[in-house]
């Protein structure tokens, strides 16, 4: 099948979209021949991408207000008529911190990015996406499954994402609306190179990034872009998976514990 015809005809609503790992999802899937919802609060870099890619719509939204999302979803099927995928990328890596640095406001709020203005737009499609028997696909972490240090409240809402995600794929079978995500490990976006820019040494913090993987690299959004145009085209059998983007960084064995974490050498017999 040629790639501009994967998903020829399909409308997707794309979330986050106006840069990033969003923007490299909705050029994915305008390459595959379908229409597109560029849903951002940077209404600038969303009507920037809206010029760029043919047939692509921007819709101003802030995914943690629900009248927000409930506006994008009408003003979708007013213009198109139909919905066939919806992608939850819109979220938000806050700096690095340890536990005793986190706020119970500022936990809040991230829960209802990172989480809850995924859910408000699922319940919102699902009435469309039954019609179509269309598909979700929620962009977790891969420190979801694996962890994070001085993150605690970010992995917590993406681990609260894929597991969402598996416990709607149980409840939407029924209509055939499969439900997956997608857990990136290092993808090089603006806001990695912007959490780089606040430590000590950048380019060591980038460095260490590469290293993470086996493969010896970062991703690229568009990567995450081409899983994300697989799981809606041609994953018919897949619902309820977690799909690890990551170039292996969940691989293998590694110095984990901090210089400061108290040691236990075994006796080694003489």
């Amino acid at each position: 099948m040629a790639a501009g015809t994967r998903y020829a005809g399909k409308v997707v609503v794309v979330t986050g979209a106006a840069r990033g790992i969003g923007a490299g999802i909705a050029r994915a899937f305008v390459d595959s021949g379908a229409q597109v919802v560029i849903c951002d609060k940077d209404e600038p870099g969303g009507r920037a991408l809206e010029r760029e890619l043919p047939g692509a719509a921007f819709i101003f939204c802030d995914v943690t207000q629900e009248e927000d999302v409930k506006t994008l979803i009408s003003r979708t099927i007013c213009r198109f008529g139909r919905l066939d995928c919806v992608v939850n990328n819109a979220g938000y890596h806050p700096p690095p911190q340890w536990p005793e640095e986190t706020s119970a406001e500022g936990f809040r709020q991230l829960l209802e990015l990172n989480l809850l203005g995924t859910y408000t737009l699922i319940k919102f499609a699902l009435p469309h996406l039954r019609k179509s028997r269309g598909n979700v696909i929620n962009i977790s972490s891969l420190v979801g499954a694996i962890g994070q240090s001085q993150a605690v409240p970010y992995v917590a809402t993406k681990g609260a994402v894929t597991a969402m995600t598996k416990a709607l794929a149980l409840d939407e079978s029924q209509y055939g609306v499969r439900i997956n995500c997608i857990s990136p490990g290092n993808i090089w976006t603006p806001l990695w190179e912007e959490l780089a820019a606040l430590t000590p040494d950048p380019k060591a913090t980038v460095r260490e990034g590469m290293l993470a993987q086996p493969l010896g690299r970062m991703g690229q959004p568009a990567e995450v872009g081409a899983a994300a145009v697989f799981l809606a085209s041609e994953a018919n059998f897949c619902t309820g998976i977690e799909l690890f983007v990551t170039g292996g960084a969940e691989l293998g064995y590694g110095c984990k514990a901090s210089v400061h974490t108290p040691t236990d050498a075994p006796t080694i017999p003489s």
